[in-house]
């Protein structure tokens, strides 16, 4: 990330979002046919959409042409069952549906004289046919269980197809120190024409277009990238489209403490830091904490987190300095002046006048969620989410083109997002 001065940075950003059945892009939508076994179409048939996780329901009738269409749902697991006058109840389990997605389930219901239930096993599609958008969607396994060096959430974005690792150089992909890099190259565009948002909401900086801050890994749901041919529901940027979804909470409580541990005694010699000097230290800890349940079944949910980063890194510098036969020139030349600046310069301790020393680069991050739900009924509810980051870091000499001890600065920064959902149905048919 760029810094554009030493003093604190204060970036905010709180929208709301009215959704009135609308395809919000951090949710996702279920929809498919009802039809008979000869494949008449069956109208008016009852279908009622269950959430596992959080017990809602969404109820909606089928049109005339035997389809339905439940949209803005939360990601997660779901139970679909089918019921029609004089047929079979069909029911779906563990329907797991994704962000960003729209997940097609078809119905063939048979006539029953007496009542019979019949049990569809839920598969997802290899190719998704309902929207010509191309994209990856990374899991919560994915998100939760694969290692990561430093925990960055936007390096999860090179799993997906077309993504490639983005040059330590770049505009914006040079890494922040205790922070990864805030960019990623895809689909042949630029760093700076990608679009990142969370909940539905866009959070890149409106200057420089990159992510404002990388959301703890644990309070990430899933996400999605979207890198070709996307709706026009998201325009604004030419390249790929991540799409982040929250954890929140569930009927069941649960919760985790970590503690991620990396030093200088687990970690090879730099290169810039040879034998016969004494190993520049390094250690960094991630510890954090979250979790989450109902306050009030099937209505009231709550998900938080926090997670910090103590980071303590000496960076390996080396610089050409006077060699002995130059510092006996300078103390019989006679100049006072120089004679006293010549005592701020070290004397080499590697050969060819060469000063090895290590600065100080420490880094201080503190960041919270909270995600709150709220279930009206099964037309209505609501989503709040705040994240607010600290950090405190030190820049070493090296960054000011200086390999002498002595120089650096210290950089502040603070962010903040805030995120309101309101989502409601105005009637049942076809997911109106």
């Amino acid at each position: 990330m760029q810094d554009f001065s030493r003093k604190r940075i204060c970036v905010f950003s709180f929208f709301i979002v009215v959704s009135l059945l609308a395809f919000a892009q951090s949710t996702a939508t279920i929809q498919g046919t009802v039809s008979d076994a000869s494949g008449a179409v069956v109208p008016n048939a009852t279908v009622t959409i269950h959430n596992i996780d959080t017990g809602s329901d969404r109820a909606l009738t089928t049109d005339a042409q035997g389809f339905y269409s439940a949209a803005a749902l939360p990601v997660g697991r779901y139970r679909i069952e089918v019921k029609s006058q004089g047929m079979q109840t069909a029911i779906v389990n563990d329907f797991r549906l994704e962000v960003g997605r729209v997940g097609e389930q078809n119905f063939s219901l048979k006539v029953a004289s007496t009542s019979q239930t019949v049990e569809i096993l839920a598969t997802l599609p290899v190719v998704e046919n309902t929207t010509v958008s191309v994209g990856t969607v990374i899991s919560q396994k994915t998100v939760q269980e694969i290692p990561l060096n430093g925990r960055h959430f936007v390096d999860l974005a090179l799993l997906t197809p077309g993504t490639v690792t983005p040059p330590a150089n770049g505009f914006l992909t040079a890494p922040l120190r205790g922070q990864g890099s805030f960019a990623f190259n895809s689909a042949g565009m630029r760093e700076d024409q990608i679009n990142y948002m969370i909940n539905g909401i866009n959070m890149s900086d409106p200057v420089q277009n990159q992510i404002t801050f990388q959301p703890t890994i644990n309070t990430v749901q899933e996400f999605k990238v979207d890198n070709s041919t996307f709706s026009a529901e998201y325009g604004r940027n030419a390249g790929s489209i991540v799409n982040i979804a929250t954890r929140s909470g569930s009927n069941d409580w649960h919760g985790e403490l970590y503690d991620f541990l990396r030093n200088h005694a687990l970690d090879a010699r730099n290169f810039t830091n040879p034998k016969g000097v004494a190993q520049a230290p390094f250690k960094r800890n991630q510890f954090g904490g979250d979790g989450g349940g109902a306050f009030i079944k099937d209505k009231l949910f709550f998900y938080g987190s926090y997670e910090g980063l103590r980071q303590r890194q000496a960076v390996p510098l080396t610089t050409t300095v006077l060699s002995d036969a130059q510092r006996t020139t300078v103390n019989t030349s006679g100049d006072a002046v120089v004679r006293r600046l010549l005592s701020l310069i070290p004397a080499s301790n590697s050969p060819g006048n060469i000063f090895v020393s290590a600065a100080t680069a420490n880094v201080d991050i503190d960041q919270g969620t909270g995600n709150l739900s709220y279930i009206f009924s099964d037309r209505h509810r609501v989503n709040m989410y705040y994240a607010l980051q600290h950090d405190l870091r030190g820049e070493p000499p090296s960054t000011q083109g200086n390999n002498l001890p002595g120089f650096g600065d210290h950089r502040e920064a603070r962010r903040q997002i805030g995120t309101f959902n309101d989502v409601m149905s105005f009637g049942s048919r076809n997911g109106e």
